[in-house]
């Protein structure tokens, strides 16, 4: 892993001394296929166990300066310094499992084993490594690791149908939008169509009343001038210039009443 994260010199150096217990790891399993006497591999083998102690000694230094540093540094290399810390632990735990293979190999009596996490150191540092267990306490721990992960998938398999149930509810809703929403749409273009029919009937109206308007008053100006004519022919009934109105009886003319006397000649 990389070791470019800022560190305090004390983390550091315990930082340089686990690397180098780690590289001293690799190289001891390394000469553990090139030992053939069986005696010279469990020596081999009892030394690697004293590094790895050593190893889960300074892993647990390493927690403790990073505890107290943590207010100092920064919560993004915090996280870095945590993420090192475990990836420590895991590749300790794999020098660990190797230990084991090798010791199974040789049949030799079980070496004094030593306590660490599983995957994680704890606050407290009192939880014991793999190695450490028997096959009863094996199989005890996978047990309960198995339950907690059917309780994890228990409540995922919640979440998901609680998930699925707000979908098809948001699904719905949205389907009874998207009709209530064509509903209205046809009733604005039903009131559209309305409204220009009656826009066009109130058109066609002005158009008759104007219509109505000029004939009355082109009738009004008829009988004007009618009665003008009736007026200027009684006033003045020897115009010739004014024609008789058909239909209309012209003036009396004079007339002489008969006397007594020549209806007595008569």
């Amino acid at each position: 892993m990389a070791s470019d994260v800022p560190m305090s010199p004390e983390l550091e150096q315990v930082d340089g001394e686990i690397q180098d217990i780690f590289r001293a790891l690799q190289n001891g399993f390394q000469k553990m296929d090139k030992i053939k006497d069986s005696n010279r591999q469990s020596k081999q083998l009892e030394d690697l166990t004293g590094k790895m102690r050593e190893c889960k000694r300074l892993i647990k230094e390493f927690d403790r300066i990073l505890k107290e540093d943590e207010k100092k540094n920064t919560a993004d290399v915090n996280k870095q310094l945590n993420d090192k810390k475990q990836f420590m632990i895991k590749e300790l735990n794999s020098y660990v499992t190797l230990r084991k293979t090798y010791q199974s190999s040789l049949g030799n009596k079980r070496i004094e084993l030593f306590d660490t996490g599983n995957d994680q150191m704890t606050e407290d540092n009192n939880v014991q490594m793999a190695s450490e267990m028997s096959n009863q306490q094996l199989m005890d721990a996978g047990r309960k690791q198995m339950d907690q992960t059917d309780q994890v998938i228990e409540r995922s398999k919640k979440v998901v149908a609680q998930t699925v149930e707000v979908g098809s509810q948001t699904a719905a809703a949205l389907s009874q939008q998207t009709e209530q929403m064509k509903r209205i749409g046809n009733e604005l273009d039903s009131v559209h169509f309305s409204l220009k029919k009656a826009s066009q009937m109130v058109k066609e109206i002005g158009r008759q009343v104007a219509t109505d308007k000029c004939i009355m008053a082109f009738l009004f100006l008829i009988v004007c001038g009618v009665i003008a004519i009736i007026v200027v022919k009684i006033v003045n009934p020897h115009n010739k210039n004014i024609r008789d109105i058909p239909g209309l009886a012209p003036p009396a003319q004079n007339r002489k009443l008969l006397s007594i006397d020549t209806f007595g000649r008569l």
